[in-house]
């Protein structure tokens, strides 16, 4: 049975996407902050976006240095992220409180989590506000991924290499399994299947119409030799 939400449930049906921790570095101070809202923006050339409260620290420094990293926490970092969530970068050093390891980004000047199974470094290229959120776009300049985790897409065959899907409140998801779908036939051959068959019932009209004109002859012939025509 259909029920109706709140329009403000809109953002958990459109939920269950990974959940990321956006570091950021200004003045030599790194910062992490869990941000849940972000998608693919472009492929050639490769774009994502995150959307980010104004007023939070994170955004703040995303405007100084105009570039940020991605990192895709598996399990371990449970509790982490949500802690995470709960501090803001103005009062508090939260890699020092929290303690998680880091090591350097290869191409944007801060750094990267331990623990995550994806990494994604960004050069902002815009800022659009929307609504009561600033959509930061974003061009991929270095991605890494652990082994076990991905290739080509998520492996989902090891718990601790999955990532974490974020539903809401205080909730997460690990993906389950991979499933294949059939591919589907190009335009191309479903055109020549399509020839095929219309040569077929074309084929076999011949051959109705050869039968009828057989059958017709046989019956006129019989017709004479038992004189019904005379």
């Amino acid at each position: 049975m259909r029920r109706n939400l709140d329009e403000l449930d809109a953002r958990r049906l459109l939920g269950g996407g990974p959940v990321l921790l956006v570091s950021t570095s200004y003045r030599g101070r790194a910062n992490v902050m869990p941000v849940a809202y972000a998608m693919n923006l472009s492929i050639v050339p490769p774009m994502v976006g995150i959307a980010v409260h104004p007023e939070r620290y994170t955004t703040d420094v995303i405007r100084k240095t105009n570039e940020f990293a991605i990192n895709i926490p598996g399990r371990d970092l449970l509790h982490h992220i949500q802690y995470l969530g709960t501090l803001s970068g103005v009062d508090f050093d939260k890699l020092e409180l929290t303690d998680l390891p880091t090591f350097q980004a290869r191409r944007v000047g801060t750094v990267l989590l331990e623990g995550c199974v994806g990494w994604i470094e960004c050069a902002v290229e815009d800022m659009i506000e929307v609504g009561d959120h600033f959509l930061v776009t974003a061009r991929v300049v270095a991605v890494q991924a652990e082994e076990d985790a991905f290739d080509d897409h998520w492996k989902l065959t090891d718990n601790d290499a999955k990532p974490l899907h974020y539903l809401g409140g205080n909730y997460y998801a690990m993906l389950d399994y991979v499933m294949e779908a059939r591919i589907p036939k190009s335009a191309e051959e479903y055109g020549k299947r399509l020839d095929e068959a219309v040569a077929e019932q074309l084929e076999l009209t011949r051959d109705a119409e050869e039968q009828r004109a057989e059958e017709d002859y046989e019956r006129d012939e019989f017709r004479r030799r038992e004189g019904f025509e005379r």
